[in-house]
């Protein structure tokens, strides 16, 4: 099964890391980091990633994982990954997204008619390209996942995981990865986080 992790400038690391971990250590999962040319990509807080292959080398992924960004509006106009994603999304098994990554499948085409999920500031966005808003953590429509922001792709990538290879082999993934959230606030959503903390937020992924 060949699973293509989508690089390009300015992604959030962890969007594409964390169901990175969470898939590529099964047996029947080939990985490919793929971007519009091979070489070195960095992230939007300056981690450098490596694309092994180019779009064009992976034209028939069975499974997408697309990572978003808080550059999110920048990777909008980036003609040639959406062309390609429009394109692999027709013969792939999955396709994925996590965080603002799904206003790029969205943009694609692929969204259209769709319920979908994405960062919290920015899933609203989606109805522009005719998707139907869910503020759900994950969500699952037809062959189409898509994850809320960032550490939300871990969830993602465990529910894929049960899809593909059972529940017992994604609970076994998840206590290798010990994924037991137990964080030391409880401001990992716009419902419980400071308000001056969601205005800042808001304000800083919609470019205003």
């Amino acid at each position: 099964m060949n699973a293509a992790f989508v690089l390009y400038d300015n992604l959030t690391a962890l969007d594409l890391v964390g169901p990175y971990e969470v898939l590529a250590g099964h047996s029947q999962v080939t990985p490919h980091f793929v971007a519009a040319k091979a070489g070195k990509v960095r992230s939007d807080n300056g981690l450098a990633l490596h694309a092994d292959f180019a779009f064009d080398d992976v034209p028939t992924p069975d499974v997408i994982v697309v990572p978003g960004s808080s550059q999110w509006r920048s990777a909008l106009d980036d003609e040639v990954l959406i062309a390609w994603l429009a394109s692999v999304h027709k013969t792939a098994t999955w396709t994925t997204s996590v965080c603002s990554g799904s206003t790029l499948l969205a943009k694609a085409g692929i969204l259209t008619g769709r319920r979908a999920t994405s960062h919290w500031a920015v899933v609203d966005t989606l109805t522009d390209d005719g998707a139907v808003v869910c503020n759900e953590r994950v969500v699952v429509d037809g062959d189409v996942i898509t994850a809320a922001g960032v550490s939300a792709g871990i969830d993602m990538g465990l529910t894929l995981a049960a899809t593909l290879f059972g529940e017992m082999a994604a609970r076994t993934i998840q206590l290798a990865l010990e994924y037991d959230p137990q964080p030391p606030f409880d401001s990992g959503s716009p419902r419980t986080a400071p308000p001056e903390a969601v205005a800042f937020l808001r304000a800083a992924l919609n470019g205003s």
